[in-house]
């Protein structure tokens, strides 16, 4: 009762704006590459496989280093982490820019997603510590959304615009990392830890289930494996649609990075919209929807020929519902699969795993289609994943609660999710 009048709306706002920021310009650097990528491939002798690779190698390190580094950032602080993490992979975007061959970019894009990882976990539970429990969600959502607005929405833009006033693609990233530092400082200076004392009585509570208790929920199995093929869908499309768009489609870089940019903006919408609307029709209904909806934009948008407008309606729509499913499957289908007591390792567990396999691996097979195969067969290959985690969601138990409320009502006894 007096602790609401005591919480901090303005530390609240601050910490929300600053990690929200953070989290953008994690996007931001991470995905710059992507719409930059048809000028290094030119001047390093680059080919499209190891665009995948560029994309995938940042993927699996992020995914490994976003599992291992939540306890830690619980031991030592948030604000430690963020800041040290932050630096790092503001530095490294720049130092992309001084790149002279695929194992150097390899190399440090690896140690990005390292960096990327790590600020994760700690961000996302840093925003949860400032918030409002009644507000939490919803900040945590807005906070993430940002990795698409700005990463996959104004970062082709930015990159393609800046292009045309800067003497190469080396100068962009050089750019890049400003901004983080910035935001780092920022944060140096705002953050608050949790005290000491806190965190002590938090890691010396009640006894803790076994992680391995995990494995025996239906949903974490099938939430990692919808994930994957949602992975497969969104981010092969992230990763090789710019390129397309220039070498087959034939669009000039201003109109590429027009296109591209519906990624973005269409995530923002859809980290918001998918996740809510599955309140009211459930779960497993809001899955399979977004998946078999952004299958059929997606094979539109391969038959599409070179109209801007059209390209950008479609992979905008594509995005609503593909990034949309992210949220989903990590937020609250990983939550309500948690047996008690293992909800963030569900959450990382499932997130994890996709940002691995399916960030990771797929985007590596598809530039191996691409070399080999064609730049066009990369997005059948992608259509394939949205088609195969439509199948998957339709074993998903339902666990939304106003739709458990409902059956309960209607049959008039409480039962298993079905």
């Amino acid at each position: 009762m007096s602790t609401t009048p005591q919480h901090d709306t303005a530390y609240e706002r601050k910490t929300l704006i600053l990690l929200g920021l953070g989290f953008g310009l994690v996007g931001l650097d991470r995905w710059i590459v992507a719409p930059l990528f048809p000028y290094m491939m030119h001047d390093l002798g680059l080919n499209f496989q190891q665009l995948g690779s560029l994309i995938g190698i940042l993927s699996v390190t992020w995914g490994i280093w976003a599992i291992a580094m939540g306890p830690v950032s619980d031991r030592i602080g948030r604000k430690k982490m963020l800041v040290v993490t932050m630096v790092a992979f503001s530095l490294l975007s720049s130092l992309s820019g001084l790149a002279t061959s695929f194992a150097s970019l390899m190399l440090i894009r690896a140690v990005m997603g390292i960096a990327e990882g790590a600020f994760t976990p700690a961000s996302v539970a840093a925003t949860g510590e400032a918030s409002l429990p009644a507000r939490r969600g919803f900040n945590q959502g807005l906070q993430l959304s940002m990795f698409s607005l700005l990463g996959l929405g104004f970062a082709p833009i930015l990159a393609t615009q800046l292009l045309r006033v800067v003497p190469s693609w080396h100068w962009v990233f050089m750019i890049s990392a400003v901004p983080g530092l910035i935001v780092a400082a920022l944060i140096a200076r705002t953050l608050r830890d949790k005290p000491r004392s806190e965190l002590k009585t938090a890691m010396s509570g009640a006894t803790r289930p076994r992680w391995t208790a995990l494995f025996a929920s239906r949903n974490v199995w099938l939430a990692m494996a919808a994930i994957l093929c949602a992975m497969a869908g969104i981010f092969v499309v992230s990763a090789m649609v710019p390129t397309y768009l220039v070498e087959v489609l034939h669009l000039d870089t201003q109109s590429m990075g027009f296109v591209v940019s519906a990624i973005g903006f269409g995530g923002f919408i859809g980290s918001f919209g998918v996740a809510g609307v599955s309140d009211y029709i459930g779960r497993r209904n809001a899955a399979v929807i977004a998946f078999v909806a952004a299958a059929i934009l997606l094979y539109v948008f391969s038959q599409a020929g070179p109209n801007p407008p059209l390209l950008f309606v479609l992979l905008f729509g594509i995005s609503v519902f593909a990034l949309g499913l992210l949220g989903l499957l990590s937020g609250p289908i990983a939550t309500e699969a948690a047996p008690f007591g293992l909800v963030a390792s569900s959450v990382g567990f499932i997130s994890g795993a996709g940002e691995i396999f399916g960030g990771g691996l797929a985007p590596a097979i598809a530039g191996f289609i691409a070399q080999h195969f064609g730049l066009a067969f990369t997005l059948d290959f992608a259509l394939g994943g949205l088609i195969a985690g439509a199948a998957v969601s339709l074993f998903l138990a339902e666990t939304a609660p106003r739709k458990l409320e409902s059956r309960a009502a209607t049959l008039g006894t409480s039962g298993d999710p079905v």
